[in-house]
């Protein structure tokens, strides 16, 4: 027995010698003091022993325990102390060498063009107003004077989802919102998403933004409107563009009319981009039709309106000179990174 005890301590002592690891030094302790261990085993077996002799291997084998655990824990502060500085040299940075440079994130041009038209109308009084993505038909087509037989109302430009709602084509129902929840006068700013039956190419996308502005007061005039637009015009697209305004027809509206500004390209000499004309059509417009407004329970007698409405996708291609509207929702990398 004696002898099987010097074996075990022989054996544990070139092991321990050997670790390299704390995983190492651990499973070792188990194999020998651990409850199936080989030191453990042998105490297990020492009632079976003649007395004198089994307190020779008593003392024998609390001795080479207490050895075995004081070798042990030198052992694992050494490898604790090995491992510690492995892992600091590994992670040791030279702070002579050049930083690693990280991409910065950018404002999507839609956002940016987005907060600049909406800071340029409210800085003129108007107050943002928010509509369903998913439509009532009555307030999308109905009471926006747009007749049953109208071709907007066709399958073929507009997602229904049932006979009485669909995903709306534009922002304009938002003005029946408006018009029936507010108390006159206002003005009102109304962006959101729209979506159309199109085919995508580099002009067309079924999923685009808008933004449409309703002012609802006394007297409004077409003047009014002009005077709106023309330092909208100037605070979204500089001090020295040109506008105009050009005779048009919107159901909602009455008169109607489009809103052109110098080429922000050639800045009105002619260009491939204005086809020559200098002139760059940017949205709709007009005084409200009295109508509209009979529809949402106001008196046209009264309160009269005007309107704009304008696409954001177009606005941000003019102002930037983007030539395809598919570059606005491809999510690439290199090209969100210019802005």
């Amino acid at each position: 027995m004696l002898q099987k005890l010097q074996d075990i301590a022989g054996e544990a002592n070139a092991r321990l010698n050997a670790a390299t690891t704390e995983a190492e030094l651990e499973a070792l302790q188990v194999s020998v003091l651990g409850r199936n261990g080989q030191l453990t085993e042998v105490l297990r077996t020492m009632g079976k022993l003649h007395k004198d002799m089994r307190a020779k291997v008593g003392q024998e084998a609390n001795r080479i325990k207490r050895e075995f655990e004081t070798a042990l824990q030198k052992k694992l502060a050494a490898v604790k102390t090995t491992t510690e500085a492995q892992r600091l040299l590994s992670e040791r940075i030279d702070v002579t060498q050049p930083g690693t440079r990280r991409g910065r994130g950018r404002i999507h041009p839609i956002t940016q063009v987005y907060r600049e038209i909406r800071d340029a109308l409210v800085g003129l009084g108007f107050m943002t107003f928010d509509g369903p993505e998913v439509e009532l038909e009555e307030y999308n087509f109905t009471m926006l004077n747009l007749p049953p037989d109208h071709p907007a109302r066709d399958m073929q430009d507009t997602f229904y989802i049932n006979d009485k709602v669909v995903l709306r084509p534009h922002t304009s129902p938002c003005e029946i919102r408006a018009l029936t929840t507010l108390t006159p006068p206002f003005r009102v700013v109304i962006p959101g998403r729209c979506f159309r039956v199109d085919e995508v190419d580099a002009s067309h996308s079924p999923i685009f933004m808008q933004m449409e502005g309703l002012v609802v007061d006394r007297h409004i005039t077409l003047a009014d409107l002009k005077g709106t637009l023309e330092t909208f015009a100037r605070a979204v697209f500089g001090e020295d563009v040109k506008s105009r305004m050009r005779p048009s027809y919107f159901p909602f509206t009455e008169p109607s009319a489009e809103l052109d500004i110098s080429c922000t390209i050639c800045k009105g000499a002619g260009c491939r981009v204005c086809k020559g004309t200098g002139w760059l059509e940017i949205l709709g417009c007009g005084v409200t039709n009295p109508h509209e407004i009979e529809n949402c329970g106001l008196d046209p007698m009264e309160w009269s309106a005007f309107a704009l409405g304008l696409g954001v996708d177009r606005m941000a291609s003019l102002k930037y000179g983007i030539t395809d509207i598919r570059l606005h929702y491809e999510n690439d990398a290199r090209f969100l990174s210019q802005f």
